[in-house]
């Protein structure tokens, strides 16, 4: 099976861009199973339930998340209710919803989606390989296939993350720097890993954000209200074709299109 998983969507840009190339790149991948991070889909930081469905109704199979989940209140709520939408699973006990789960592809195939969030330069929360343990080792009971999505700033976090889950997991990528990384490779163990996947937002920014904005606030060290750039979108991610069976994977390959809107 393939298994397609797109960077984090980016505002509107972002949202758009995903709707108009994702059925496409289904197609031309044979992308068995879509997962994607939407923690900056809505206004560029934090998720609502309508950029969600609209995610969904684009082809997103699972919605993976980050620090930024909690940006809207809104989204507590809907993380009870949809269980396609995670949030990291490594956050305190008594957090809204959940950081991982199982779930289908339309062949029949089972995949299971844990979503974990570093510690490095980011806010405390638990031991993010801690929970990678438990919960990798409660869904290999149920599939071999099993995907990771890394949010953390660290690449040296994403890394250890992957060689410890190595040969449990199909694959491990990184999210959250907007960066996307070009050193995908298949570990020893037929785990892929990739550094970070990029990001689906404007070309012409600062990870996202209009340039002046980010550049008033390296300049000044200020408050400065950020909003999403326009122009051309970028939609990043990582490919990995997976063995059903062994839940090994056989390759990986960088995804990079982009988006000009007429």
């Amino acid at each position: 099976m393939n298994l397609l998983f797109l960077g984090d969507i980016v505002g509107k840009p972002g949202r758009l861009a995903v709707r108009q190339l994702l059925p496409k790149l289904i197609h031309r991948e044979r992308a068995d199973f879509v997962v994607a991070n939407c923690e900056n889909v809505s206004g560029g930081a934090g998720v609502d339930p309508d950029s969600c469905r609209e995610l969904f109704d684009a082809g997103a199979d699972v919605l993976t998340s980050g620090n930024h989940i909690w940006r809207k209140k809104e989204i507590n709520d809907y993380l009870e209710r949809e269980p396609r939408l995670l949030r990291p699973a490594n956050f305190p006990p008594g957090a809204p919803g959940r950081g991982a789960g199982s779930f289908r592809t339309p062949g029949g195939t089972t995949v299971g989606v844990v979503n974990l969030i570093g510690r490095v330069f980011m806010d405390s929360v638990d031991c993010p390989f801690q929970a990678g343990d438990r919960l990798v080792g409660a869904l290999q009971a149920e599939t071999p296939v099993i995907f990771v999505d890394m949010h953390c700033d660290a690449t040296s976090e994403k890394a250890a993350m992957a060689y410890h889950l190595v040969g449990r997991v199909s694959g491990v990528v990184g999210s959250h720097t907007h960066v996307q990384s070009a050193d995908q490779r298949v570990l020893d163990g037929g785990t892929a890993f990739m550094t970070d996947a990029g990001m689906c937002g404007p070309r012409d920014s600062i990870i996202g954000v209009k340039p002046e904005l980010a550049l008033r606030r390296f300049l000044t060290h200020l408050p400065v209200r950020f909003e999403t750039a326009s122009g051309p979108t970028l939609v990043q991610g990582a490919l990995i074709a997976i063995d059903d069976a062994s839940g090994r994977a056989t390759a990986i390959t960088r995804i990079q299109e982009l988006f000009e809107r007429t």
